[in-house]
């Protein structure tokens, strides 16, 4: 765990994804005093993208000094794998060309305030157990399920990072011989169910219709809305992986409460409901019977209340 501490001034929240980054202005409480974001454009590759994302980060701490709450720190929330005690991204599938970054170390040096650095599933998972879905529980598993599919794990009232930092990449699981790729290998969670995924399992289940694999969750939503079969039963699979993913994890880790992120935020039931089906099916009764599973209670503002939760953390001494 990182030795270091927060004090209880602002903190500048830096909240880096696939496909947008926001940067906030927040404080211990998980309020957001300020917000701008702008598009990640990962095509572009690390360097233009870290300028763009210093430059934001540069006139927040300036509107905290003139808001009379200066930032005590930096807290960056962002997808894994990486190396949590050394500050060090390791190519990310959703920020191709991030390869071994030392992220905390150039932010240490640009900004001069402490920086630090969470996965942004334990990101999320800290958020949703400080501040929403999962507030009194001890067991808990939170999935991102956006751009990319992590997880954040808190076990036994505690975020548990493990051996290498690299708990919670449940994205990685085969749970299939065949199918879409994501994270390396055909067949895995995250290419069943990430927000890239969605767009994956369309094209590997209904080539004709979208053989480029590039539609996403939200149009998949609103094809179905007019009455598309196909864009249904893209979502309906999608949900079924989810629920036989969710019942592996339940039989392995016995939590209390799932709380999965963004879109389970945006599609809800569409998604959740072949889910739920799927772990009835696979799951021991007896941990169903103890777990609830269920959207992100922070709704839209989960990115943003957990790019501050890095620092938050730091300051309740929450990690393992």
């Amino acid at each position: 765990m990182n030795a270091r501490r927060t004090s209880k001034g602002s903190i500048v929240g830096l909240d880096v994804g696939g496909t947008q980054c926001a940067v906030v202005i927040g404080d211990q409480s998980g309020e957001i005093h300020r917000r701008a974001e702008f598009p990640t454009c990962t095509e572009r590759g690390f360097e233009p993208v870290f300028e763009k994302l210093c430059g934001v980060t540069a006139a927040m701490l300036h509107e905290a000094e003139t808001m009379a709450r200066p930032a005590s720190a930096l807290s960056v929330s962002i997808g894994g794998p990486m190396d949590i005690d050394g500050g060090i991204i390791l190519s990310p599938p959703n920020l191709p060309g991030w390869d071994r970054i030392p992220l905390r170390d150039l932010l240490e040096k640009r900004f001069g305030v402490s920086v630090f650095i969470e996965h942004d599933g334990n990101a999320g998972a800290l958020a949703e157990w400080y501040f929403g879905a999962a507030r009194g529980a001890n067991h808990v598993i939170f999935l991102t399920m956006g751009t990319g599919f992590g997880g954040g794990l808190i076990l036994n009232g505690a975020l548990y990072r493990g051996a290498c930092s690299l708990a919670g990449e449940v994205g990685h699981i085969r749970l299939a011989s065949d199918g879409p790729e994501a994270f390396g290998k055909a067949g895995s969670w995250e290419a069943f169910c990430s927000g890239t995924g969605f767009g994956r399992l369309a094209a590997w289940r209904y080539p004709e219709r979208f053989g480029r694999g590039e539609i996403t969750p939200r149009e998949l939503a609103a094809l179905a809305d007019r009455g598309d079969g196909a864009a249904a039963a893209v979502i309906e699979e999608a949900g079924r992986w989810l629920g036989r993913g969710l019942a592996l994890l339940l039989d392995v880790l016995n939590p209390e409460v799932i709380v999965i992120g963004t879109l389970a935020i945006h599609l809800g039931e569409r998604v959740l409901a072949p889910a739920r089906e799927e772990m009835r099916r696979e799951a021991l009764p007896g941990s169903l019977a103890a777990c609830r599973v269920v959207p992100a209670a922070l709704g839209e503002r989960l990115g943003d209340v957990a790019s501050l939760c890095a620092a938050i953390a730091a300051q309740r001494g929450s990690a393992v």
